[in-house]
């Protein structure tokens, strides 16, 4: 089921939460059994066949979890326990999404016909990936003991369930724990609805609406300069709107329930360097990326080139994560040399004058997001060379087709650009604040009430009217 979907936003989402406040005025654990099973539900309408996976996903670890937080095991023991659980994960993920990859690979170094095409079960990356943090810190003494409802609650939770944010267990559990949670509060819902609304918006009316310009480049055997650039910038906006708006509604529909989730999307765009890009763009991933295997490796600890080294490996993780291909490969391993030159920078130059910092943030900013782009490029080809192919178009100025197409793409694409370096995002707009569980402070205060409330109310219904039969987000794949 897709949150921008006709009964998802008429039919399973109010019940939900009909159902959830309801039996919150009887209990304080009922509405977390409920909204688990509704979270499975949700997962099983169309994923059935991967919902056992899910629940022994969920109950290994929960058990590998119990035995480091309560068994009063030797150090080498939970050192084990903590390797068995990783490496179960780690082999359940494997199989599903890269067994065919490996399989692919083989066959073509060494003329052999394995065949290994494994349908891949959605969001099994993000549930992964969520328990991992949950063992390796429950293996560092940072967990408590949770009870079982609230753990599947935590990774089942159905606004981040397929395509994040990563969730972490210290921040979530918590706020499921809490008695106010399991009432109604007006101020929380009226600000989820309208940060639902603006995400559905993005969804259906930007990110789908720009999609059509994406043939331009990667479904053209042989695009000119200007269609290859105007292919590349409308999927490099596509995916920005896909992506800002999946989180505002995840954030959206989960504040209706009273429940924070963490900020996953901050204007990335914006970033005047490629190191503040992956404090904005994926937030938990890189989060996670950072906590549990870059500083695992080592991170900056051991010198500067073995610092180098372990960004490189983690960024060709990261881009692996993303998808089982060699595009993939090449996108982790291009930001991966992104990031190398961009510490090296800040090593070497370490301070620049006054009156060029504005000219080199100017700068920065134009060159991270050209180095964006072009990673992209791999990121949305399905195979390498068809990237090269985009990528050579690109660089030659000489092969120039304007015709009246291009000319309504550039000016299309002009639009996306404006919205997207020039207007304030979701956030910023709603005063939405994660860590001290704030949002919507001018509207608790009255101020511009009005505005908002026909603002939000004309951007729902363009969002609705924009929803078509069958748009998936793209990180739905990963």
């Amino acid at each position: 089921m897709l949150f921008n979907s006709y009964p998802f936003i008429l039919l399973f989402l109010p019940a939900v939460l009909v159902g959830y406040f309801w039996l919150g005025q009887r209990s304080n654990l009922t509405p977390v059994i409920w909204l688990a099973a509704a979270s499975l539900a949700f997962y099983a309408i169309g994923n059935w066949q991967f919902v056992a996976l899910l629940l022994a996903s969920i109950a290994f670890n929960y058990g590998v979890g119990h035995l480091l937080i309560v068994a009063k095991l030797t150090p080498s023991r939970r050192r084990a326990v903590l390797a068995l659980g990783i490496a179960g994960d780690l082999l359940v993920l494997g199989i599903f999404k890269y067994a065919g990859f490996a399989a692919d690979n083989i066959n073509a170094l060494f003329g052999t016909h394995f065949a290994a095409h494994i349908l891949l079960p959605v969001g099994i990356s993000f549930y992964t990936f969520t328990q991992i943090a949950f063992l390796v810190d429950a293996w560092r003494g940072q967990v408590a003991a949770y009870a079982l409802p609230h753990y599947a609650l935590f990774v089942t939770y159905f606004p981040h369930l397929i395509a994040g944010p990563i969730l972490h267990h210290k921040d979530m559990i918590p706020q499921f724990a809490r008695e106010e949670t399991k009432h109604p509060d007006p101020h929380l819902m009226l600000c989820g609805l309208i940060i639902f609304a603006v995400g559905l918006f993005k969804k259906t009316c930007l990110a789908d609406g720009i999609q059509p310009l994406v043939a331009l480049a990667f479904e053209a055997r042989s695009p000119s300069f200007d269609q290859a650039w105007l292919g590349a910038l409308a999927y490099t906006f596509q995916l920005y709107f896909d992506f800002s708006g999946y989180s505002d509604m995840a954030i959206g529909m989960s504040l209706m329930f009273g429940i924070f989730l963490p900020v996953n999307f901050n204007s990335p765009y914006k970033a005047t360097s490629i190191v503040e890009f992956w404090r904005r763009w994926h937030m938990t991933l890189s989060q996670f990326l950072r906590d549990y295997l870059y500083i695992s490796l080592g991170g900056n600890r051991r010198g500067r080139v073995l610092r180098y080294v372990n960004l490189m490996i983690t960024m060709l993780l990261g881009g692996l994560w993303h998808g089982a291909a060699w595009t993939f490969v090449v996108w982790g391993a291009l930001h991966g040399a992104y990031l190398c030159i961009n510490h090296a920078f800040n090593a070497l130059v370490p301070n620049i004058a006054t009156p060029l910092v504005r000219m080199a943030r100017a700068a920065g900013a134009v060159l991270t997001f050209l180095a964006v782009v072009v990673a992209w490029v791999f990121f949305r080809a399905e195979r390498v060379d068809w990237a090269l192919r985009i990528l050579g178009a690109m660089a030659s100025p000489t092969n120039i087709v304007f015709g009246r197409e291009e000319i309504a793409a550039l000016v299309l694409v002009s639009i996306y650009a404006a919205l997207v370096w020039l207007a304030p995002n979701t956030q910023a707009i709603m005063g939405y604040d994660h860590g001290h569980r704030r949002v919507g402070d001018g509207l608790r205060a009255g101020r511009m009430r009005p505005l908002f409330l026909y603002g939000a109310s004309l951007v729902l219904a363009l969002g609705i009217l924009g929803i078509q039969s069958h748009s998936e987000f793209i990180y739905l794949r990963f």
